[in-house]
């Protein structure tokens, strides 16, 4: 059968829907049931199992760090270690599928011909040369592909290249960019729920499944914390046309389908979705110049991306400017930001984070004083925050959108701290106690139970 008569259709399956014998065979029974449709179906897994499991990739890097928590694991070894959850998997779910009478085949990102940049624990796919999968499906078997994971070739060609991993939800990531790479009819995310609603279900839940959702929106979910699908994975899709659906492993629901913009004509909300904890940082520079401003400005968020922190809610005014990170990546920003001079036109700032000085920033005060005078920068921090974002297809920019996000607020006695908007989503920080209430207040004054 030559490539251009194959049906293929790419199929991952989570931690979930690999977890146990009994969920590997009926996630091994879709896949059957596309091949006997006349697809060839390649399958993408994720790591067996979630935190806690054993061969879980949070469960892996534990390992490696209770032998002592004082020393920071590499890069290159942590990826060799997590990369073996994925190679597990996929084993053990070719091995279910023999054993189901189909023939398949174990592929690590590199044998499948996945490459990537090099970035150990955050690498981007740049090509993928699919001549292993292509060839085993034209054999008529099952390639069973590791998710998450991918191989850098250095310039000068050396032997075997280095093993790589894509970050949190990057079996997503490897799903689209295979189906991209073999022109697949479509890629199937299959996972514990039915496909991308209207809330997490958590918070509201009967909340609906969304039937239609864009590309767009669903990334934008994505990175406003909904754990549903990673937004790489969706951008992909989008950027090569190829049909995504989210699906549920243990149901016969027909998902999400996941279309382009002019597919979905009109303006309407999508959904509700929140972040996990929060702390918000408000850095006071109203007694920097406006050129020093925008020195400072830059100095911190060049140094955020450096290190990889995640921001959200980002604020830029004349007086400071602010953002929001993880709880989980607070004591990294405040060893990065706490007490880093930044020297500016012969004026020396002191970057400062909390109200009260650490001894670090003291120290630094008193060894900077003979050089003249520290202006220190103190950034504000607002603890027990989470952000809660309303998003909408071409709906954001309506009028009373956000009038009518404060007043449901209001009514419901909800804080707002922050606010920030996109042209796909409204974002309010409020204390992280008042996350349900916050949901179930948008979801029912944006009507979102009643969605189709």
């Amino acid at each position: 059968m030559s490539e251009s008569n194959l049906r293929i259709k790419v199929m991952k399956f989570g931690g979930t829907s690999v977890a146990k014998h009994e969920a590997r065979v009926q996630s091994a029974l879709k896949v059957i049931s596309a091949k006997e449709q006349g697809f060839s179906p390649v399958v993408v897994v994720s790591a067996i199992g979630r935190k806690g499991a054993p061969y879980a990739t949070d469960t892996l890097i534990n390992m490696l760090r209770e032998i002592d928590p004082a020393v920071e694991p590499d890069a290159r070894e942590l990826d060799l270690l997590v990369a073996c959850g994925e190679i597990l998997s996929s084993v053990i779910f070719a091995h279910t599928l023999k054993t189901l009478g189909y023939h398949a085949m174990a592929f690590r990102g590199g044998q499948a011909g996945i490459r990537t940049d090099g970035v150990y624990g955050n690498a981007r796919i740049v090509g993928i040369n699919p001549i292993s999968l292509l060839r085993t499906v034209e054999q008529g078997s099952i390639p069973v592909v590791c998710g998450f994971q991918g191989v850098y070739v250095p310039g000068d060609g050396a032997p075997g290249g280095e093993l790589t991993t894509l970050g949190r939800g990057g079996s997503d990531t490897t799903a689209s960019a295979v189906g991209a790479a073999l022109k697949a009819e479509a890629v199937e995310i299959f996972t514990d729920v039915d496909g991308v609603k209207t809330a997490d279900p958590d918070s509201v839940p009967n909340a609906p499944t969304l039937r239609n959702v864009t590309y767009d929106e669903v990334a934008e979910i994505a990175h406003l914390g909904a754990k549903v699908l990673h937004p790489r994975a969706a951008e992909i899709a989008m950027n090569f046309d190829i049909p995504l659906w989210v699906k549920n492993t243990f149901s016969d629901d027909q998902g999400t389908e996941i279309v382009r913009r002019d597919r979905f004509p009109g303006r309407r909300v999508t959904g509700v979705t929140h972040t996990g904890k929060l702390v918000y940082l408000q850095f006071d520079l109203k007694d920097a110049t406006g050129e020093h401003r925008r020195i400072l400005e830059s100095r911190i968020f060049e140094t955020m991306a450096r290190y990889g922190l995640n921001l959200f809610m980002l604020n830029l005014s004349p007086s400071g400017t602010g953002f929001a990170v993880p709880r989980s990546q607070f004591a990294m920003l405040a060893g990065i930001l706490d007490s880093l001079v930044v020297p500016v036109d012969g004026q020396i700032y002191l970057l400062q984070v909390g109200a009260q000085p650490s001894k670090d920033v003291e120290n630094q005060l008193r060894l900077l004083a003979p050089m003249g005078t520290v202006k220190t920068v103190v950034a504000e921090l607002t603890e027990g925050c989470t952000m809660v974002s309303l998003v909408g297809h071409d709906y954001m920019q309506q009028p009373g959108v956000f009038f009518d996000v404060l007043s449901a607020l209001h009514e419901a006695q909800i804080p707002v701290l922050q606010t920030t908007d996109s042209d796909y989503s409204l974002s309010v920080l409020i204390p992280e106690s008042e996350t349900n209430r916050c949901v179930k207040s948008l979801h029912e004054r944006f009507k979102l139970s009643e969605i189709i």
